[in-house]
């Protein structure tokens, strides 16, 4: 199954970019009449079928469209420190798409190293994991947003945070406290960890601490780990 991404697509006919005609006409060799599938990244799979195989502007014919394909039954947002190795930040973003995401927030926190990402970059990480990994749904990216804002902003679900300062109360381990088919936003702090006023002010806008086991992680790893749990405890 071969997936292109068509954010502007209004069937039945549709214009491949010129980017996407290349790979479908002179990599992938297909030819009139062949089948490949778009989605709009809004939850529609369009199985197509090629018409003009031209290599600089291929035009498809919408088939059959499949909606709300393989929609998840929760929304997840996860807010993460952007990493100082932006490579470790988009190694998240693209395993965590693979895994299923809703909507990405980068956070600038106090003890931040990264405090500006190339929105144009990381979306196109985004979008290359969608069709490798054949989502109809494409993920949401936020711009750089302050802590603070994420943390006071309107939200309808369950609200975590993870870190590791044992001068904290007790912090359960995610698994025992997610709720199936609840939207999720998970909070994951740099390398240098969230600071006390973050947390205490985290938890006084209804965030529940938490952990993700007694080993140490990685900011992205933490990320990935996390997005993980959710989609098990929601699978079983």
């Amino acid at each position: 199954m071969q997936l292109f991404y068509a954010p502007n697509i209004i069937p039945p006919l549709y214009t491949l970019e010129e980017e996407e005609s290349k790979h479908c006409i002179r990599v992938l060799r297909l030819k009139q009449g062949d089948k490949l599938h778009l989605t709009d990244g809004k939850g529609n799979l369009y199985l197509c079928q090629i018409v003009d195989p031209h290599h600089k502007h291929c035009m498809v014919e919408v088939v059959e469209t499949y909606n709300e394909y393989e929609k998840m039954p929760y929304e997840l947002t996860m807010a993460v420190a952007p990493t100082k190795n932006i490579d470790r930040y988009e190694w998240f973003l693209e395993k965590a798409t693979e895994v299923g995401v809703t909507r990405f927030i980068p956070i600038e926190c106090n003890h931040s190293e990264r405090r500006t990402i190339k929105h144009e970059r990381e979306f196109k990480v985004i979008t290359s994991a969608v069709k490798q990994s054949l989502k109809a749904y494409h993920p949401e990216l936020a711009d750089m947003t302050p802590l603070k804002e994420v943390i006071t902003m309107p939200f309808e679900g369950q609200k975590f945070i993870a870190h590791c300062d044992s001068t904290f109360p007790e912090r359960p381990y995610l698994p025992r406290i997610i709720k199936k088919n609840e939207n999720i936003l998970i909070l994951i702090g740099p390398e240098g960890d969230f600071s006390p006023e973050e947390i205490n002010f985290a938890l006084a806008n209804g965030f529940q601490p938490i952990s993700l086991g007694h080993q140490r992680l990685r900011t992205e790893t933490a990320a990935v780990v996390a997005t993980v749990m959710v989609s098990t405890i929601n699978g079983e």
